[in-house]
């Protein structure tokens, strides 16, 4: 009778640990999972895609270093349908060859959708986590962070034009820790994708997603096909705003700052040389969407 008692409960347990292996592979990705082969075959169509549609333009490539890793800082942009970072990987790509490691740091839940999730993981886009960033920039691979995280991409569009890390420096401490120069990466456009109305802060808070899923917004929006769009959990189809990105400089942290910088220092220049940036390709443009 007590074996009886416990079969099931053994079976229930395998079920459920099975359930967890699976949510928990569909809400992550690794660094081996990028796969160049992959990259090879759907570059071409992809790049194809991103310069026809989003009129794409990624200049100044050639200030990342060949041939060693660094730190590449971007702002972010187009809520959970980030183009710019879609188009920066492309060329990026195009640039350096399927064959040079690149990996990006993604929100678990950009990670889990069922065809651009794959899509994703399979271009190098890896959970982010100090951890995994650590691990790329030890095998010699940049890394894009996006330091504004979800505050940042899901600002109103008509704030569209303002870097906005919210105070966060984890990003100065990685540079220093993995002895990496930072590259910061400046787009324009993606936040004229659909109408950000609001980041929804306080809804966030009151439903204590902050906790439940790392989410520190609810934001609402107007974008196709949905109209009202609040959360945008389901993601959105993008307008063809011209996309236009800039890489800039390397900083070389430990020469410029010396060996123990002070992080607000280094947050406040790395931010305004990019707000700087940032007003000059804003200036470049005439129309919203149109560029």
């Amino acid at each position: 009778m007590y074996y009886r008692e416990q079969k099931p409960r053994g079976l229930a347990e395998r079920a459920i640990g099975f359930a967890r292996e699976r949510v928990e592979r569909r809400l992550s990705a690794h660094l081996e999972d990028r796969d160049p082969d992959y990259l090879r075959e759907a570059l071409p169509l992809l790049w194809l895609l991103s310069t026809f549609y989003f009129r794409a333009e990624v200049r100044d490539l050639g200030n990342i270093p060949a041939d060693r890793p660094v730190l590449l800082v971007g702002n972010h942009s187009g809520g959970n349908i980030i183009v710019d970072t879609f188009i920066f990987s492309l060329a990026f790509s195009t640039y350096f060859g399927v064959e040079r490691p690149f990996h990006q740091l993604a929100h678990n839940l950009a990670i889990a959708w069922p065809v651009a999730g794959e899509m994703l993981r399979k271009s190098g886009t890896v959970s982010a986590s100090h951890e995994h960033a650590e691990q790329a920039l030890k095998a010699g691979a940049p890394v894009l962070v996006y330091p504004g995280g979800d505050w940042e991409t899901h600002r109103p569009s008509w704030r569209g034009n303002e870097i906005d890390f919210a105070g966060r420096k984890g990003f100065i401490r990685l540079a220093l820790d993995a002895g990496v120069p930072i590259v910061p990466v400046v787009s324009i456009g993606g936040q004229e994708t659909a109408l950000f109305l609001s980041r929804g802060g306080g809804l966030a808070r009151a439903l204590r997603l902050d906790r439940l899923l790392r989410l520190k917004v609810l934001p609402i929006s107007i974008a196709l096909p949905w109209g009202l769009n609040i959360g945008d959990f389901a993601g959105h189809i993008p307008l063809p705003a011209k996309i236009t990105i800039e890489v800039l400089p390397p900083i070389d942290l430990e020469r410029e700052f010396g060996s123990d910088p002070d992080l607000d220092q280094v947050y406040d220049h790395v931010t305004a040389q990019m707000q700087e940036a940032l007003d000059g390709l804003a200036a470049e443009r005439r129309l919203p969407v149109i560029g």
